[in-house]
């Protein structure tokens, strides 16, 4: 299967963290009075208890909620984001196409040194359920099995994305409490002190939602999407194999495969799309 570098994704990850970063958390003005960028300013929004509370607690839960078999793909799955599976449709199609042409031409045993050749495993799993004779009906339900096992599969693995996601501000505010409660808790009336180090205690609490906003937005749900628009992907290109599988059984005219298999694409893209225009 080709791979191709995330080139979005990661120009939106480097353009979120770094305006995060430099304008929202290092911009402010010098001792003139002018706009400028100040590093060391940054250093206000670090603090280890929230980064305990809040990567801590996010880590933690996840790895309480699923089970190791979801979590030991994590780092797998984040390269997947980042160096993505590329799946064309068109490519799939046009193979399909070339199989059909193959059985009505030469037979459907012919069908068996083109599954040998196949470097798709789902392709090559429906070529030889051809092959051996199957019926339509048999192999619509296991080429149907075969995708809804995979997709609840790729459910799972997305589905520990989307609890980071609403788990990191939950324990933002979390640690937000924890802080107010630490800060009231030490206010002394009494003390003149005491009341002046409210904004720098304020200024701690909130630190822990930031960080907890910053995790679902920037890393955790964009992972998730990128992982869904793949599979997404990954699930047309085997319903465009399982449909043409089943035109090859049936028999069907090449010409009328290609046609039914190009309205599968969206509407924009691949050979559906030059059609349209001409």
């Amino acid at each position: 299967m080709k791979r191709k570098l995330n080139i979005t994704g990661i120009i939106g990850l480097v353009a979120a963290l770094g305006l995060i970063a430099v304008i929202g958390m290092a911009y402010g003005t010098d001792a003139n009075g002018k706009p400028a960028v100040i590093m060391s300013q940054m250093m206000n929004f670090w603090d280890p208890a929230s980064v305990a509370i809040t990567v801590g607690g996010t880590i933690g839960g996840i790895i309480f909620m699923f089970p190791a078999k979801i979590l030991k793909n994590a780092g797998k799955m984040v390269g997947m984001v980042f160096n993505q599976r590329k799946y064309n449709p068109d490519e799939y199609i046009e193979n399909m196409v070339e199989y059909c042409k193959i059985a009505r031409l030469k037979g459907i045993l012919q069908l068996e040194e083109s599954a040998n050749e196949c470097k798709d495993p789902f392709m090559k799993s429906a070529l030889m359920l051809i092959v051996d004779a199957n019926d339509s009906e048999k192999v619509q339900a296991m080429l149907d099995d075969s995708i809804d096992f995979m997709c609840e599969r790729h459910e799972a693995n997305i589905s520990m994305w989307l609890k980071a996601s609403s788990s990191a501000p939950a324990f933002g505010m979390i640690g937000t409490l924890v802080g107010l409660i630490n800060m009231l808790a030490a206010l002394d009336p009494t003390d003149s002190g005491s009341a002046a180090s409210l904004g720098a205690g304020m200024a701690t609490a909130l630190i822990t939602t930031f960080y907890g906003c910053i995790m679902a937005n920037v890393i955790f749900n964009p992972i998730a999407n990128q992982l869904k628009y793949t599979h997404n992907d990954e699930v047309l290109c085997m319903q465009i194999i399982e449909e043409g599988a089943l035109a090859i059984i049936s028999g069907a005219n090449p010409r009328y495969v290609q046609e039914k298999l190009e309205m599968m694409l969206p509407k924009n893209s691949g050979k559906k799309s030059k059609k349209q225009e001409k």
